[in-house]
């Protein structure tokens, strides 16, 4: 058997082991008896470095004009497009999506960091009157200083670029801690802001337990702001430490996200975006299509066409061009997805469709679920009520707009909805009623445009937002300036 490649740590420029010399495998979820490499387990003293690294390059690393800094996002964004098919190959390895979703992934990376490049080009702040007729008065952005960077598995490329590119253009340096389960790939991203040349300190990385490295940067006294993406109970836990010792925050965590079907809908989109937003990525997006609501009218038609559906997408691996869903990311999420859905059947909801793992010979290694329908869903339910991320839906019938409104807003998430109407007043309604950080209508719950702010109402969100010009409220401070000569 081949050995598989060991992959290190980066800090203050450097390729490093822990100083533990531990390590933790990386398990291909499509075929759990493949390891795709090994990556290391690290500890305090690991991430201590790598803070004491990021501490000495940030004041070197802010003087520098956006310009300047732009310069070195604009390199790691050819390398990485450069590598677009390596790096995508590995996120497949890694964390199940299909080839085509990990490539599309990978070139949203490379857009990221060119669209913050351009940033460094940018205002960074106002002129503002003042009533000393002899003064000037403006204001100034100017960055945090140390960053932490948690990040999840499920976008290993594009969540940890919209969180560091943006840090970096304004002027910070970065301690990013990935999941653990995609950590290889992280590791290959890094090497791209490695060869673009980024001074010694400016970006770094420590792999490992999440707790341990992730809960260290919550704590850590020299990391100025923490920017996480992952559950509520873990995002709850760092926003406390945060508080605790006057760090700034940002949380980006759950949703439960409806897509509303009224009765003048267009079926045959309708169906397409539950089913590309509900499934896709094996439901493992915190935007994708949980509940479906379906007006009463058109409740059974657009069933029928729901399951036909559902019943003809070929699971597998995703290096197999016709596959269209891949497997859950590890075994514990699997046991998570299969947990909920007896769940469902144990309250009283109805199972369409799926609801197991699949019999077939060839997926027995991977940790495959079913593409899972429940019907006869009710508010009160588990499976209405709190996020599964996999791939089931929960389909529920209205009887009007209000109705609907109340059943979408009946959760303690806020991240994502959608609508399929062509009656404007519909439109209005949803938009201005819908406690959602993200609206869509005519279009599936997942998804959002990097140059457009992203976040959650509720319990989605610190209530901050990421992605486009917004980005520039976390990552800086405002210094106000009063000139009189």
């Amino acid at each position: 058997m081949t050995k598989k490649q060991t992959y290190l740590n980066y800090i203050d420029g450097q390729w490093s082991p822990s100083l533990s010399g531990k390590l933790t495998p990386s398990i291909n979820p499509a075929n759990r008896e493949e390891i795709v490499g090994y990556v290391q387990d690290s500890a305090g003293p690991d991430l201590e470095l790598a803070v004491s690294a990021a501490n000495r390059a940030k004041g070197a690393w802010r003087k520098l004009s956006g310009a300047a800094r732009g310069d070195y996002l604009f390199k790691a964004a050819n390398l990485l497009e450069a590598r677009l098919e390596d790096i995508a190959e590995t996120m497949m390895l890694e964390m199940g999506k299909t080839f085509a979703e990990c490539k599309g992934e990978t070139a949203r990376g490379v857009a990221i960091l060119r669209y913050y490049a351009g940033e460094g080009m940018r205002k960074t702040g106002d002129v503002i009157p003042s009533t000393d007729h002899e003064a000037m008065m403006f204001t100034m952005r100017v960055p945090l200083g140390v960053v932490g960077v948690i990040t999840p598995w499920n976008f290993p490329v594009a969540i940890p670029m919209w969180k560091m590119a943006p840090a970096l253009i304004y002027g910070n340096t970065v301690v990013i801690k990935p999941a653990i389960e995609t950590s290889i790939t992280a590791a290959k991203l890094l090497a791209c802001f490695d060869e673009a040349g980024f001074p010694p300190g400016v970006v770094n990385m420590v792999t490992g337990d999440g707790e341990v490295i992730g809960g260290g940067i919550a704590r850590h006294a020299d990391i100025q702001g923490i920017t996480f993406t992952g559950s509520n109970k873990v995002g709850k836990q760092i926003g406390q430490t945060a508080l605790a010792r006057g760090a700034k925050y940002q949380l980006e965590m759950g949703g439960k996200n409806p897509l509303i079907v009224a009765e003048d809908a267009n079926l045959d989109l309708a169906v397409d975006a539950a089913i590309t937003g509900g499934l896709k990525s094996t439901g493992q997006k915190c935007t994708a299509t949980s509940r479906v609501l379906v007006h009463a009218s058109i409740y059974e038609t657009f069933r029928a066409k729901l399951l036909d559906r559902v019943q003809q997408l070929k699971l597998g691996n995703g290096n197999d061009a016709s596959t269209w869903m891949g497997p859950c990311a590890n075994e514990k999420q699997r046991n998570t997805v299969l947990s909920y859905i007896n769940k469902g059947i144990e309250e009283g909801a109805s199972l369409l469709f799926g609801g197991g793992i699949p019999d077939n010979e060839d997926l027995k290694n991977g940790y495959y679920v079913q593409p899972t329908v429940f019907d006869n869903v009710t508010s009160s339910m588990t499976i209405a009520k709190e996020e599964i991320f996999g791939p089931v839906l929960a389909l529920m019938p209205f009887d009007n707009l209000e109705e609907a409104l109340s059943l979408a807003n009946d959760v303690e998430y806020g991240l994502s909805a959608s609508i399929f109407t062509q009656n404007i007043s519909y439109i209005l309604t949803f938009i201005a009623d819908m406690d959602a950080g993200l609206v869509r209508i005519n279009a599936e719950t997942a998804g959002v445009e990097l140059q457009a702010p992203f976040g959650g109402m509720k319990q989605s969100s610190s209530h901050s937002r990421e992605q486009g010009q917004a980005a520039i409220e976390f990552f800086t401070s405002i210094k106000t300036v009063f000139l009189k000569g």
